[in-house]
């Protein structure tokens, strides 16, 4: 079995690689545009979490990522500010600590990432897309802009951590009628290719395509929701060692959880904060900002337990008919907004059930958007794995400190989620747009 995704450098105009890597570019600014220019420089200077960078770091970070890889490693130009190199490694200092560096101050580093942004269009303007293997399907281009939205999910994140009054609004996610269809499905045993080899932008710990044996399981429909997850804290869920890993038992009595990340209980009721905005938690989401250990408890007290990371993927690409494996549940096509709650478009996550467009040939829904799921797996390469075109960004993660998530949230934007983008994070992580959906054997 092969990996069927389209889209190689030897099928596929260069004029389309040159368009494909300008939208996103221009999608992903856009959006760090509105990120840093929605609350005034005090802000964007401020630690809002010592979990989080200043915004302002991030923003001089995007801008100095794009001039090491697209204007520097690509087209060999000079270094625009080599001074600022440390400032922005994101290895040599550690984000508790980046408040008090020299860093640019907001107009400055608007400055900057604008200056480098304009060198970099006139630099793909006169691409070629071929030669080594950096430029090649114009993957650099493709990288840095997957570097942008990764870091404007983050400053997101950094948004929601913020206190203080409402600084970002959308319009909310279509209603739907509530889900009624089967709770979990099966998803045959057999062989699937797993990551790939052909994406032209795919990142290293996505590769290569390799062949993967997997026993039938029974795996949800959609993720779980508040509502079933409020029942796990009703039945006193947070209160009972049985459910929990030692490990997780003792960081939530350590940090004294018992609840979601920005729950409250007000008398009978139960609260949340989004975005600046209290509000009562709505049963019918996908439950949201939750750790690894609260994930896998659940899982435990509801008689099941995480998928593994390949379960994961076989359920969101593996065709039936075919045999082989899309890009996406819905096929090869691109994400379009009938499939998937991505790019905030939306501040939330939409009601379980949400886009039939977007489900698998199986019948699972949601599995691109809403929320990063929690796997049971640690973070490893694949077999054949081959760091490129830096290390720094999935070797030096590989253990068992870090579990794998999938799938992208309502933050990831299009071109940094598809059926084989794995993320990571430390199982203590709830600050991130996490959620979950639980699995079986079918022998259990």
């Amino acid at each position: 079995m092969t990996d069927t995704t389209p889209g190689t450098a030897s099928d596929v105009d260069p004029e389309a690689f040159r368009e494909r890597a300008l939208a996103s570019l221009t999608t992903a600014r856009d959006r760090t545009t509105l990120l840093t220019t929605c609350v005034d420089d005090p802000d964007l200077t401020a630690q809002h979490s010592p979990l989080m960078s200043p915004l302002v770091w991030d923003l001089a970070h995007i801008g100095n990522q794009e001039e090491l890889w697209l204007l520097r490693a690509v087209a060999g130009q000079e270094a625009i500010r080599p001074e600022i190199d440390t400032l922005y490694d994101a290895f040599e200092h550690p984000r508790a600590e980046r408040p008090s560096l020299p860093l640019l101050p907001p107009a400055e580093a608007r400055a900057y990432a604008g200056q480098v942004r304009r060198r970099v269009l006139d630099v793909l303007e006169g691409a070629s897309f071929r030669g080594t293997r950096l430029t090649e399907a114009g993957f650099a281009f493709g990288m840095v802009a997957q570097h942008e939205q990764q870091h404007d999910e983050t400053m997101l994140i950094t948004h929601q951590l913020r206190r203080g009054p409402q600084a970002l609004t959308a319009p909310d996610p279509e209603p739907v009628a509530l889900f009624t269809g089967p709770s979990e499905v099966l998803v045959p045993g057999g062989p699937f290719t797993m990551g790939t080899s052909t994406e032209p932008w795919a990142l290293d710990n996505e590769r290569p395509a390799h062949r993967r044996e997997i026993p039938p399981f029974f795996i949800d429909t959609t993720p779980v929701t508040n509502g079933a997850y409020l029942a796990f804290i009703e039945d006193g869920g947070y209160d009972d060692p049985r459910w929990w890993t030692a490990e997780g038992w003792a960081h939530i009595r350590r940090h004294s959880i018992t609840a979601p990340l920005f729950w409250r209980r007000d008398g009978g009721q139960w609260l949340r904060r989004r975005f600046g905005v209290t509000e009562a938690v709505p049963p019918q989401e996908p439950v949201l900002h939750v750790c690894w250990y609260e994930a896998d408890a659940y899982a435990r007290w509801a008689g099941r337990r995480l998928p593994t990371e390949a379960e994961w993927e076989k359920a969101a690409r593996y065709d039936p008919a075919t045999g082989g494996s899309m890009r996406y549940p819905w096929g090869d096509a691109d994400p379009g907004p009938e499939h998937a709650n991505l790019g905030q478009r939306h501040l939330r996550p939409a009601p379980a059930g949400s886009y039939p467009a977007g489900e698998s040939p199986l019948g699972v829904r949601q599995l691109i958007g809403d929320v990063w799921e929690w796997t049971a797996s640690d973070f490893l390469p694949y077999p054949g794995f081959r760091a490129f075109p830096y290390k720094e960004y999935s070797e030096v993660f590989f253990g068992s400190d870090h579990k794998v998530l999938r799938g992208g949230s309502f933050a990831v934007d299009p071109v940094a989620c598809r059926g084989t983008f794995r993320n990571w994070d430390y199982p203590i992580r709830r600050q991130i747009f996490s959620g979950f959906r639980t699995a079986r054997s079918q022998d259990a």
